[in-house]
């Protein structure tokens, strides 16, 4: 019988891609106004959150610390790169999100599946004058020169479609990309940092609106998805080894040490009423990628978590930065 033999998470943020050194110019990016939130979920500025802020962050952004904290993202990346390959996968779905690289304003699905025979990876494209410490942060999600295209179980994908809306999900479906960007960051990031040449798994994309309301998929329909999915997989004929990846989180822009040491608590205790209690309004902004680990977590259930690790990567005083979650259930 197929299965899904592993659960995977981890963070993708363009700060796994920076040089500790880089950290600030992330952080003066968040300074000079780029759209936050409040650990309440609610819109506030960067004087806000630096007026409230615990004054032991800016221990916490001295040199050393995001020195050997950006090393040990590093190295948790490539543990979970050994446990794909170590794993056997004949196939992974990919729990991610796009972030108005295929999908707009114009078309938002909430839940999709993409069912090509391959998915496109294309080289970075950025305006002549973007700094290169946002080139390099960003190229972690793209091939370096030609496009290349990725192999996508589309048997498994069709699958999927049918035995989710079968079980109550009005699941959106694409065969191809219709814009040039090709896969979205979420999909990019497992190709460009995870997965090794000579261990190219087939995968399942399946994207979810986290990020843009007001047709977000809620915490509690996040983790039924994933019960949803590991059910369709089962039904799926032969004995195919199946893994799944959330991919992004944890809070960000403004870490919120208590939501991500809260979902990594109750993702170990198989605590799935706890995930799906989550408040709705934490899950906004980078946040709302958390998700694609609520997700996991569902379609994960019946395994052990196995590992975690989780790093608060702040880069200003006001709290800001990303908290870096990784884990693996088997």
């Amino acid at each position: 019988m197929a299965d899904i033999v592993l659960g995977i998470g981890t963070s993708h943020s363009p700060l796994l891609n920076s040089p500790a050194e880089d950290y600030p110019k992330h952080a003066a990016i968040d300074a000079a106004g780029r759209k936050l939130i409040g650990k309440d979920g609610k819109p506030c500025t960067y004087g806000e959150l630096l007026e409230k802020a615990d004054p032991s962050i800016v221990q916490q952004i001295e040199q050393p610390v995001l020195e050997r904290r950006a090393a040990q993202c590093t190295a948790n990346i490539e543990k979970l790169s050994r446990e794909l390959v170590e794993a056997k996968l004949d196939t992974l779905i990919i729990i991610g999100d796009d972030q108005h690289e295929q999908f707009f304003d114009d078309n938002m699905p909430a839940i999709l599946i993409y069912w090509g025979e391959t998915i496109a990876n294309n080289p970075l494209h950025m305006d002549e004058d973007a700094p290169a410490f946002w080139r390099k942060a960003r190229s972690q999600y793209h091939v370096a020169a030609q496009s290349r295209d990725y192999p996508v179980d589309s048997r498994l994908a069709l699958h999927l479609i049918g035995h989710l809306i079968d079980q109550g999900f009005d699941i959106s479906q694409s065969r191809r990309l219709s814009k040039e960007h090709g896969e979205g960051h979420a999909f990019g990031f497992v190709h460009q940092r995870m997965m090794r040449d000579e261990a190219i798994i087939p995968i399942v994309p399946v994207a979810l609106n986290t990020y843009f309301p007001p047709n977000q998929p809620r915490p509690r329909r996040c983790y039924d998805l994933g019960v949803a999915i590991r059910k369709a997989v089962r039904a799926l004929p032969g004995e195919a080894r199946v893994g799944i990846l959330a991919s992004g989180g944890l809070s960000h822009f403004t870490v919120d040490e208590e939501l991500d040491r809260g979902l990594l608590d109750a993702c170990r205790r198989n605590d799935g009423e706890a995930l799906c209690a989550i408040p709705g309004e934490k899950l906004n902004s980078g946040s709302s990628e958390i998700r694609n680990w609520l997700t996991v977590a569902g379609a994960s259930a019946h395994l052990k978590t196995a590992w975690q690790d989780y790093i608060p990567c702040y880069r200003s005083a006001a709290g800001t930065g990303c908290g870096m979650g990784f884990a693996v259930w088997k």
